[in-house]
C-alpha cells in the first residue's frame, strides 16, 4: 500500500480519504488543501510529486540554517517576533503549486502568511519566530517538493531591480505628460475657422511647458546621458541623433511659447520620449527568473559537515579553514582542495574538467574542489581555503573581472554615425540657403530638419524587432540575455561545441544485454559473477555494467587481472569470468562491426558465452543531422575534456575540415576561442559545465545547454533547453532574418524622413504636421517590425507553443 501523495509505503490503512491512503497526517493535509480548491490535477501533472511529511529526525542538510550569520543574510526583516523571508522556488510550475504554497499555514501554524510571485518563481513568507524557525520552513518546503534554491552567491548578491523600476517611472511620467499635452494642444489644432484667442494659447502653452519639463529632466535622461557618455569616448551611437532631436524639439518649443510666436512641439516631444522608452522596456523586460551570470559560488554548498573529537557539526562554508576534517556523502560537492583520509572516493569531475568518467581515489590522494562524490561516505582534510582552490582559479582569468564587452557593434549605432552627419549636413545646407533671404526662416529650416530627422522610428525598429524575436525564441526554450545577442548571433561564422553534457545527454548511456545461447537473459548467478568482477574495474564500460545489473555482488575474488584495451578476467567462487572484447573472450563477432554509437562487451563464464552487453552512447537526438547542416554554412570545432575514444564517431558528423580537440582543460578552451577571434572569426560556443565558463564568457556568443533552464548553468549569453539543441541551426537562421527585418524597417523610417524633410527644408513644418508625421512613422515601424517577425516565425516553424 503506497501513499497517494509521496509514494512511500504506508504502515497501515488508518490514514485514508476514500480509496486514497497516506503514510502520515502531513501528506493527508497536503491532499486536503488541493482537494478543497479542485486542484488535484497537481497529481496528474506529476505523479507522487511530494516527499513524505512524516515526522522524523531533522535533516543535517539544512542544519546550516540554524547559524545566525546565515540566517541574518537570508531574512529580509525581523523584529524578534515576526520575520519576513523570500525564496526562489524553481520547481513551481502550475496553479496547484501556487495554492499549496499560499496555504502553508495549514501545515505549519508558525507561518503567518505566504505569497507567490509566479513569474519570478518567488515565495514570500511571514512567520512567527517563537513558533517556527527558518530551518523548519525550508524542511517543510523540501518535503513538499519545493526546495528553495539557496546558494553562496545568492547570499552575497544584492538583486538590483532599481533600473527596471526607474524605467517604469520614466515611462509613466512621459506617458502622463504626453496624454495631457495632447489634450491641451487639441484646441489649437481644431481652431480651423478662427485662431485661438491669445490668452488661451498662452495659457495652454505654459501648461504644456510645465508638463514637458519633467519629461526632459527625468524621462529623457536615459538617452541624454547615453549620448553624452558616447561623445566623451569619441563614439556616435544611436542616442546622439535622438538626443539632438529631443533637445532641438524642446528648445524650439520653449522659444515659441515664451516669445508667443507659436505653440511649439511639446506633444511631439513628449510622444517621442514615451515611444522610445516603451521600446526600451519592451526589449529589457525578459526572463527575470533566469540567471545568465554565474561564478563558482553558484555551485558551492552553503554548509559542510565538519568532524571533530566531539562528533559531527554542520558549519557555514565561510568558516571552513585549512586543517579541518570534513565528511562528504554521495552526491555532495567537494568544497575545497583536500586530502582523502578515510573511505574510497569515486569523484565525478565532469562539471569541472569535462571528463565524463568518475575517478577512483584512495586514502592519501588529493581531491580537488568541484568534484562530486558518487560513492559512499568519505572523510577529507582541507589543504587549501575555498578561495584558493582549483575551482576558483577558473575565475582568476581577467575575462571574469568585468562585464562582457561585445566585439560586434550594434547595427543601429553603426548607421547612427553616418545618419547624424547627413542630418547635420542637410540642416546646415537648408540654413545657408535661406539665410541671405530670411534669417528667421533659415533658423526655422535648420531646427525643423533636426526635429523631423530625429531617428525615433530608426531607434524603435531595433528594440521592437529584436524584443519580439526574444519572445519567439523564449517560447521555444531558447532564452537570450538581451537583444544585442541576436545581432551578434546573426554574424556568427564559427561554432564550437563541448561534448560531455552538450552533445551527449546527462543521463549517461543505455546498457542492454543480448543473449547468444538461446536463453532469455542472464540468470541470477551469472549476474552475481559479472557484477562481482566488474566492480573492481575503473573502466567506464565496467562501471556502467555494474550500475545496470541488479542484485548482490561479492568483493572476495581469488584472482583478478585487467588487460588494458581488451578486458578483465577474474576467478570468483570457483568460476572463471572473462569480460571484454570478442577476441578477449575467444568469441566470434558474428554480427560484424557494431554501430558507431554503441560498444559491445562480451561475457564468458567457464569458457561459455551467455551473450554480450550493448552500451549505446547517449548522444542527443538529431545531433548528427544538426552538425551536417551547420558545417555547410559555418566552421565547426569540438573542444572536449574527455578522451578521444569517440573521435571516429564524431568525425563524419563534423566533417573532415573540423578541428576536434580532446583532453582540453578550461584554460585550453578559453585560449582556443581567443585564437579564433584573433583570426577575425565571430565565435559561438556551446557548453554545459563549469569547465566551459571561461570559453563561454570569451566567445562572442556563449550558449549554456541545460536540461533545467531555471537551474544552474555557467556564465553565458543565452540558455538553451537541451531538448531544443537540434534546432540551433533554425535559431541562427532566424536571427539573420530578423536583421533583414530591421533593415526593412530602417527603409520605412527613411521614407518618412524624406517626406518630413521636404517640409522642413522649406521652413514650412507646422506643429500639426509634426504631431501627425512623427507618431505615424513610429507606429508604422512598430507594427511592421512586430508583424513581420511574427509572420516569418510561423513560416520558419516557430509556431505558438
Amino acid at each position: 500500500m503506497k501513499c497517494f501523495h509521496c509514494g512511500l509505503p504506508c504502515g497501515d490503512d488508518s490514514i485514508a480519504i476514500g480509496d486514497k491512503h497516506f503514510c502520515c497526517i502531513g501528506c493527508k493535509a497536503v491532499y486536503e488543501i488541493l482537494e478543497e480548491n479542485n486542484l488535484c490535477q497537481y497529481y496528474a501533472l506529476n505523479r507522487e510529486p511530494g516527499n513524505s511529511l512524516r515526522k522524523s529526525a531533522p535533516s543535517h542538510r539544512f542544519a546550516y540554517l540554524d547559524d545566525d550569520s546565515i540566517r541574518q543574510q537570508l531574512i529580509d526583516f525581523s523584529d524578534g517576533t515576526i520575520a519576513h523571508v523570500r525564496f526562489f522556488i524553481p520547481s513551481m510550475h502550475c496553479s496547484s503549486c501556487i495554492w499549496l504554497l499560499e496555504h502553508l499555514s495549514r501545515l505549519n501554524p508558525g507561518i503567518q502568511e505566504s505569497r507567490v510571485d509566479f513569474p519570478r518563481k518567488e515565495l514570500s513568507l511571514t512567520f512567527r519566530e517563537q513558533q517556527t524557525s527558518l530551518r523548519e520552513i525550508v524542511e517543510l518546503l523540501s518535503a513538499l517538493g519545493y526546495e528553495p534554491q539557496i546558494t553562496l552567491e545568492a547570499l552575497e548578491a544584492q538583486t538590483d531591480r532599481q533600473y527596471l523600476r526607474s524605467l517604469y517611472l520614466k515611462l509613466g511620467v512621459a506617458g502622463f505628460s504626453f496624454a495631457n499635452i495632447m489634450l491641451f494642444s487639441l484646441p489649437e489644432y481644431l481652431a480651423t475657422q478662427a485662431p485661438l484667442e491669445a490668452q488661451f494659447r498662452m495659457f495652454f502653452g505654459y501648461l504644456n511647458l510645465l508638463l514637458a519639463l519633467p519629461v526632459l529632466l527625468y524621462s529623457a535622461t536615459e538617452y541624454l546621458n547615453s549620448a553624452y557618455k558616447g561623445l566623451r569616448h569619441g563614439t556616435v551611437n544611436i542616442d546622439v541623433p535622438i538626443s539632438l532631436g529631443i533637445l532641438v524639439l524642446f528648445g524650439r518649443s520653449v522659444y515659441e511659447i515664451l516669445l508667443h510666436t507659436g505653440i511649439g512641439y511639446m506633444d511631439s516631444f513628449a510622444g517621442l520620449v514615451f515611444l522610445l522608452l516603451l521600446g526600451k522596456l519592451f526589449q529589457r523586460k525578459t526572463y527575470d527568473t533566469l540567471s545568465f551570470d554565474r561564478d563558482y559560488k553558484s555551485y558551492f554548498p552553503l554548509s559542510v559537515t565538519r568532524r571533530t573529537a566531539d562528533g559531527e557539526t554542520v558549519i557555514p562554508l565561510s568558516r571552513l579553514t585549512v586543517g579541518d576534517r570534513i565528511v562528504v556523502r554521495s552526491g555532495e560537492l567537494i568544497p575545497a582542495d583536500s586530502v582523502l583520509i578515510r573511505g574510497t572516493g569515486r569523484i565525478d569531475y565532469s562539471f569541472v574538467t569535462g571528463e565524463s568518467d568518475p575517478v577512483e581515489k584512495g586514502p592519501g590522494e588529493v581531491i580537488y574542489a568541484g568534484g562530486r562524490q558518487s560513492g559512499g561516505v568519505i572523510e577529507l582534510e582541507v589543504i587549501k581555503d575555498v578561495s584558493q582552490s582549483y575551482l576558483t582559479r577558473l575565475w582568476n582569468n581577467k575575462i571574469f573581472t568585468g562585464g562582457k564587452q561585445g566585439r560586434i557593434g550594434s547595427l543601429a549605432n553603426t548607421i547612427a554615425k553616418y545618419f547624424t552627419l547627413i542630418v547635420i549636413a542637410i540642416a546646415t545646407a537648408a540654413a545657408l540657403y535661406w539665410l541671405p533671404r530670411d534669417a528667421a526662416l533659415a533658423a526655422n529650416a535648420f531646427t525643423a530638419v533636426l526635429i523631423i530627422a530625429c531617428p525615433c522610428a530608426l531607434a524603435l525598429a531595433t528594440p521592437f524587432t529584436l524584443g519580439n524575436v526574444l519572445r519567439i525564441f523564449g517560447r521555444h526554450r531558447f532564452f537570450l540575455r538581451n537583444a544585442q545577442v541576436i545581432e551578434t548571433l546573426a554574424r556568427i561564422d564559427t561554432i564550437v561545441f563541448d561534448k560531455t553534457g552538450t552533445l551527449t545527454r546527462s543521463g549517461g548511456t543505455s546498457v542492454e544485454f543480448f543473449s547468444t545461447n538461446g536463453k532469455p537473459g542472464l540468470t541470477d548467478s551469472e549476474k552475481f559473477l559479472i557484477k562481482s568482477a566488474v566492480q573492481h574495474s575503473t573502466h567506464p564500460l565496467s562501471r556502467r555494467i555494474f550500475h545496470a545489473l541488479e542484485g548482490p555482488h561479492t568483493t572476495e575474488l581469488r584472482s583478478y587481472r585487467e588487460t588494458p584495451g581488451q578486458g578483465i578476467e577474474a576467478e570468483i567462487e570457483g568460476h572463471r569470468v572473462q569480460i571484454g572484447s570478442a577476441a578477449f573472450v575467444n568469441q566470434t563477432d558474428a554480427h560484424g562491426e557494431e554501430a558507431s554509437t554503441a560498444t559491445r562487451v562480451y561475457i564468458a563464464i567457464d569458457g561459455r558465452s551467455p551473450g554480450y552487453f550493448r552500451i549505446a552512447h547517449a548522444y542527443r537526438q538529431g545531433i548528427g543531422e544538426l552538425l551536417r547542416r551547420l558545417r555547410r554554412r559555418v566552421r565547426l570545432a569540438l573542444l572536449s575534456g574527455d578522451n578521444a575514444r569517440e573521435q571516429a564517431l564524431l568525425r563524419p558528423w563534423f566533417g573532415e575540415d573540423a578541428d576536434l580537440r580532446f583532453h582540453q582543460s578550461p584554460h585550453d578552451k578559453l585560449n582556443y576561442i581567443k585564437r579564433l577571434q584573433q583570426q577575425g572569426r565571430v565565435v559561438l560556443m556551446l557548453g554545459d559545465g563549469l569547465n566551459d565558463a571561461g570559453a563561454l564568457r570569451q566567445s562572442d556568443v556563449g550558449i549554456a545547454v541545460t536540461e533545467d533552464v531555471t537551474g544552474f548553468s555557467p556564465a553565458c549569453d543565452a540558455i538553451l533547453d537541451a531538448a531544443r539543441l537540434s534546432r540551433l541551426g533554425d535559431f541562427w537562421h532566424f536571427s539573420r532574418i530578423s536583421i533583414k527585418v530591421i533593415i526593412a524597417s530602417f527603409v520605412i523610417s527613411f521614407l518618412y524622413n524624406i517626406i518630413g524633410l521636404s517640409f522642413a527644408v522649406q521652413g514650412t513644418l507646422s506643429p500639426l504636421i509634426s504631431a501627425i508625421l512623427m507618431p505615424l512613422s513610429s507606429v508604422s515601424v512598430i507594427v511592421f517590425s512586430v508583424g513581420a517577425t511574427n509572420l516569418l516565425a510561423r513560416r520558419y516553424g516557430f509556431h505558438q507553443e
